[in-house]
Parts: structure tokens; C-alpha cells; sequence
């Protein structure tokens, strides 16, 4: 499938993966409906998928109303004159002991993750149904298989996003043109960490490893041309399924209370889970250094794609020593 003219959706698009994801379709030669909150982060990323040749049209909208995305929804198909391909990439997180956070934040995570994704899918299926073709990428993370503490309402975001997608692909397994991918990148170098609440005094930092928000768009760009239900980033799909059956959050809760004890300090935040962030937030953390994946001071703190490697590896050798045992 040639993707020049591809009609594409992007939520979340103002700063990230999303911002990546329309630039990598715009130099495709994708036309482009872009939304999310923040009116100066999309008016940044319009311009450059501009520069690189695409048509763009952008929508500030809060995706946690239902109402307004299906105003969107058919805005945009009215625009392009159908839709090929819808990327629902937003996504926050407050991170913090549960019941240090307030339960509003909480709700409000799981407004934005998950609420958001599935207004989105309600919005756009009828539109895949009378085409009769049409792709939903669904941004999830390595966090839909590896549930963390500190980021309780995160996780079962996450892996409710997962049960989702199975959901959906079931109803429309009849329909062998309209697809449903779901995306897992583990730590992506993005403003995501500047953007999320945080309750535990100490700054957030991404870890050695941390992969470039430009990976995961070429990820999703390639879902236009091949769809599948899975597509895992940083870490072998494998190593992610199979990491969920083993008791890491023991662990990775005696981490975090140590970081949290130890990292630099840092005032309580609610972030940009109420508002937009001012002003363009770009694509990175800023955190990276030039040709590397790590932040700087991030060496204390451990890959996800490590730990999942490490985590799928102690599964293994389990199996190997219980068929022993047996």
C-alpha cells in the first residue's frame, strides 16, 4: 500500500510520539488531521509536517468528551474525505504511592488513557464499517504487560487497553479490512515525564535504554502498510508476554522507595493532567545525550527493556528446572 495521500488521525499529537508519528507520515506524503489539548504544541508540529509536504489540519480537543471527538471524528472524515488510518496516542500518568495521590488524579488517568481511547474507537469505527477498510492503532506501553508500582492508576489503564483491543478484534473479525494494532514501546525519550503528575519528591528521569519517540512512529507507520495486533518496541513481544506471569512488583517497589528516598528533590506536581502544557513541548525530554538513549544521572535506574529481558529469562529457566523437577 502506498502511503502518499494516506488519510491519517492523529490524537495526542502535539508533542512525543505522537508529534513523531505526523512527521513520519507527512514525509510520506500522508494528509493529516491532528488534535489534542495544547493549540501551540499543534500549531509547532503542523508546521514542520508542513515543511515536509503534507496537507495538516489541526483541532484542539479534549478527548476524555465523548461528544467532542465524534465532532471531530466526522470533521476530519468530512475533511479527508474518509480516514485510513486513526492513531490514538494519548496517554499521562501521576506517579506516586496509590494512597498518596488523590483519587482525582487517579480518575483523571484513567479518563485520559483509557476513556479517551475508547471514545476515540467509538467515534471512528462507524466510519471504518461504511468504507469498509480502516486500521485503529492503539497506543498502549510495555506497561499493558508489566504492571508498576508507584503508577497503579497507569497500569490498569494500560492493561485495560489490552482487554479493549481483544475485545474489539473479536467483534470485527468478520470484517477482514478494518484492523486493530496495539503498540508497545517500553521507556520512550519523550516530554511525558515533564507533563505527569508526581507525588514522590524526587525527579523523574528516564533510564539508560530510553528509545527514541522516532522508532515508535516508524512502528506505527509501518502498521499502515502491514497491520497486526501486536507490535512491541525496545523489547522482543515474547519477553513482554511472558514477563507478566513473574512477581516483579515486589521488586520493582523496593526500587522505587529507594529512588524516591535518594533522587533529587523536587516539589509536587500535578503536571498537565488538568491543562495543556504552555507553549510547544517538541518531541524529547531533553534529557538524552547526543547519540545515546540515557538521561543524564539516569544510570541508577533500570531499563525497562532489561528488566523484561532479565524477567523473561528467570520464566524460562523456571520452566526449564520445574520440567526437571517433574
Amino acid at each position: 500500500m502506498s502511503l502518499n495521500n494516506i488519510r491519517v488521525v492523529i490524537t495526542g499529537a502535539s508533542s512525543g510520539i505522537g508529534a513523531a508519528t505526523a512527521i513520519a507520515f507527512a514525509r510520506e506524503g500522508a494528509r493529516l488531521v491532528l488534535g489534542a489539548r495544547g493549540q501551540d504544541g499543534l500549531d509547532d508540529v503542523a508546521r514542520r509536517c508542513r515543511a515536509a509536504g503534507a496537507t495538516v489540519d489541526t483541532g484542539s480537543i479534549d478527548v476524555t468528551d465523548a461528544d467532542a471527538v465524534k465532532t471531530f471524528a466526522a470533521d476530519a472524515r468530512d475533511a479527508l474525505g474518509g480516514i485510513d488510518l486513526w492513531f490514538s496516542d494519548v496517554g499521562i500518568g501521576v506517579v506516586g504511592k496509590y494512597h498518596e495521590v488523590p483519587l482525582a488524579d487517579h480518575q483523571r488517568v484513567i479518563e485520559s488513557n483509557l476513556i479517551s481511547h475508547m471514545n476515540e474507537a467509538h467515534a471512528v469505527l462507524p466510519v471504518f464499517l461504511k468504507q469498509g477498510h480502516g486500521t485503529w492503532v492503539n497506543m498502549i506501553s510495555a506497561g499493558g504487560f508489566v504492571a508498576a508500582p508507584y503508577a497503579a492508576a497507569y497500569s490498569a489503564s494500560k492493561f485495560a487497553l489490552r482487554g479493549f483491543s481483544e475485545s474489539l478484534r473479536g467483534e470485527l473479525a468478520g470484517h477482514p479490512d478494518i484492523h486493530v494494532c496495539d503498540v508497545y514501546p517500553t521507556f520512550v525519550d519523550t516530554p511525558g515525564f515533564a507533563h505527569a503528575g508526581n507525588y514522590t519528591g524526587a525527579q523523574l528521569k528516564y533510564p539508560p535504554g530510553a528509545i527514541a519517540p522516532e522508532k515508535v512512529a516508524q512502528a506505527v507507520v509501518k502498521l499502515a502498510q502491514r497491520p497486526r495486533a501486536t507490535t512491541a518496541v525496545g523489547a522482543p513481544a515474547l519477553a513482554l508476554q511472558l514477563a507478566q506471569f513473574l512477581p516483579l512488583s515486589g521488586a520493582m517497589n523496593h526500587f522505587l522507595d529507594k529512588w524516591s528516598q535518594r533522587g533529587d528533590r523536587t516539589p509536587q506536581t500535578r503536571g498537565s493532567l488538568y491543562a495543556p502544557p504552555r507553549g510547544a513541548s517538541g518531541l524529547h525530554s531533553g534529557q538524552r545525550r547526543a547519540g545515546s538513549g540515557a538521561g543524564p544521572d539516569a544510570g541508577s535506574q533500570p531499563s525497562t527493556a532489561l528488566v523484561v529481558g532479565a524477567a523473561a529469562i528467570g520464566l524460562a529457566l523456571g520452566l526449564q528446572l520445574w520440567k526437571r523437577k517433574s
